[in-house]
């Protein structure tokens, strides 16, 4: 197996611009990472990481700074400790029926927030930064974080799982505020 990244410790990369929706590439499925991606997923993951930190954000996935790979981080930051997770080519192998709600933000839909229901648990495989499979159960937060940027993966943007209506509201607030912020002189 490939190693992506030596040691998740003192990660250091730049900080890549976000791609705002309605950008195409968040709604492109990413490509599945093989073994000739190994030193572009282990250039890119410093980045990903930069990037979320700075944002500040908990989750970032490639697509989102227009990366076709399906590679995607997350640090919810437990107890204010670092706790980064590399995850590359995720899926989704199990999910509860029991559905649980909270709120969500996207890091691509920048100030736009709303109540998503997704299954409260999930089981995910992934590929870990050295390139290992990996399985992680998961709930709370973390099942939310997961699901969510897995999607970003998929082409999938938390909206989408909102009513038409709600989502059409965010989509045109955030067309309005981009608008407002591009003719105001900086």
């Amino acid at each position: 197996m490939p190693r992506y990244i030596a040691g998740m410790s003192g990660i250091s990369g730049n900080i890549l611009p976000i791609i705002l929706a309605p950008a195409r590439i968040l709604r492109t499925k990413a490509r599945r990472v093989g073994a000739t991606d190994a030193a572009a997923v282990q250039a890119l993951l410093p980045h990903l990481f930069a990037t979320m930190y700075h944002a500040p954000g908990i989750g970032l996935a490639a697509p989102q700074v227009g990366v076709d790979l399906a590679v995607t981080v997350i640090d919810l930051m437990h107890e204010e400790k670092p706790a980064p997770l590399a995850l590359i080519n995720p899926k989704v192998i199990t999910a509860s029926k029991e559905l649980a709600s909270r709120e969500e933000g996207c890091l691509s839909l920048p100030g736009q927030y709303a109540e998503v229901s997704r299954p409260a648990r999930v089981t995910v495989g992934y590929q870990d930064a050295s390139g290992e499979y990996r399985r992680i159960d998961a709930e709370g937060l973390l099942a939310a974080c997961l699901q969510h940027e897995i999607d970003h993966l998929n082409g999938v943007l938390f909206v989408d799982h909102l009513s038409a209506l709600k989502r059409n509201i965010i989509l045109r607030r955030l067309a309005k505020e981009r608008r407002h912020k591009e003719s105001t002189p900086a």
